[in-house]
């Protein structure tokens, strides 16, 4: 008896403190106007890992649409007030739903994920006076761009008015944030730094268990080195890194005398006229498509592949290979947004185009075995992230 009522007194004096402890937590919103759970793409998983640590910092409620897995929202509430059409990015009734969910909650602070809602995000802010932060992933209009949008001189406008307007910015690499303060003037107090995280938080210690199990499921010899590259090959950057990988840095790494290697080829959405690289079956080509438990992939490569050339933002696979310990080889558009000096000499970057230059790079390091730094972890580590933007916010 004395154990049961001791049992039921902890557990009262526990829920007192926590209920203490979330009333002392900042109230947050994000409008996250997209589907992420589950995700697929990096940008979703982005989203996802983002929130899912930010709601262990914070009284978080996220609205997104309504074609989300609300049971994987473990620390946060998620209200499904999205449609799930693309006129929801012109709905104006959001205008009153949203001021009043602000009003009835009274909420501290609210996030916008990608500039896209700027609109709606003024006049709510008008209405409430809630401080408004943007959360953006690219400068999106050069991305736009660099993909042959022609509409992206108008998202240039809109998109520059919106971080003038705002009162923060979360910026996911140091080049965009130093774009924004320096070509559309906006206020250096207002600029932070969110990268893209990661839930490993120190050098993975079944390396060797994850390149024994691929060499095992592919059959391979164990002196096999293994190339990795990864990404949705629908996304035309993603499919050119892949061509150039295929026609221009293996048939130079076939002409050298060095280890065996193979390189395994992740990611669906993969063009029908490829036939499933089956034209490269015999070119130390593996087409694993879709896989879905990539980070075995990361820890059992010996290098990932990077000569990805356009899109805009962080390649995040780069940084979760980084993560697991395995070296990178990136162009230096690829490299764009990566704090390299927490990355040692896990990262190798080599000049766009330059192809000899990347096989190069892959033959001086396929046998590369020094840990990622500490200083990586300290700065990616999603739970260090979210601990600094709890602070801002």
């Amino acid at each position: 008896i004395y154990t049961y009522c001791a049992g039921v007194y902890r557990g009262i004096i526990y829920g007192m403190e926590r209920s203490q402890e979330n009333s002392r937590m900042k109230k947050v919103l994000v409008i996250a106007p997209y589907p992420y759970l589950p995700y697929y793409s990096g940008g979703q998983k982005f989203i996802a890992q983002f929130l899912h640590y930010l709601g262990k910092e914070t009284a978080l409620t996220v609205i997104s649409t309504r074609d989300n897995d609300k049971r994987m929202a473990l620390t946060y509430t998620l209200l499904p007030l999205l449609s799930n059409s693309i006129f929801r990015y012109i709905d104006f009734r959001l205008v009153r739903k949203i001021t009043a969910i602000i009003r009835k909650e009274q909420f501290d602070t609210v996030i916008w994920e990608h500039p896209y809602y700027s609109w709606l995000a003024n006049r709510i802010r008008k209405r409430t006076g809630i401080r408004t932060f943007i959360h953006t992933h690219n400068i999106e209009y050069q991305r736009f761009r660099s993909i042959g949008k022609w509409w992206w001189p108008v998202l240039k406008v809109y998109e520059k008015s919106c971080f003038q307007k705002a009162d923060g910015i979360f910026f996911i690499t140091p080049e965009d944030k130093q774009f924004a303060i320096r070509e559309w003037q906006v206020d250096s107090a207002k600029c932070h730094d969110l990268p893209f995280g990661v839930e490993v938080k120190e050098h993975p210690a079944d390396k060797a268990l994850c390149r024994h199990q691929l060499l095992q499921q592919y059959a391979l010899p164990g002196n096999t080195r293994l190339l990795l590259f990864n990404g949705a090959l629908g996304y035309k950057p993603n499919l050119a890194a892949l061509k150039a990988i295929l026609d221009q840095v293996n048939p130079l790494l076939m002409q050298q005398n060095g280890p065996a290697y193979k390189i395994i080829i992740c990611g669906k959405g993969l063009p029908d006229e490829m036939n499933r690289l089956e034209a490269y079956k015999d070119k130390h080509i593996i087409y694993a498509g879709f896989v879905e438990e990539i980070e075995p992939y990361f820890k059992g490569a010996d290098i990932f592949l990077n000569p990805v050339q356009s899109g805009g933002g962080v390649k995040t696979k780069m940084v979760e290979s980084l993560a697991c310990g395995t070296t990178v080889i990136a162009v230096a558009t690829g490299a764009a947004g990566m704090d390299k000096a927490v990355c040692g000499d896990k990262l190798v970057i080599v000049d766009d185009n330059d192809w000899e230059g990347f096989a190069k790079a892959i033959s001086d390091h396929i046998s590369d075995i020094t840990r990622t730094p500490k200083d990586f972890y300290d700065l990616y580590y999603w739970e260090n992230i979210t601990r600094r933007i709890s602070g801002i916010i």
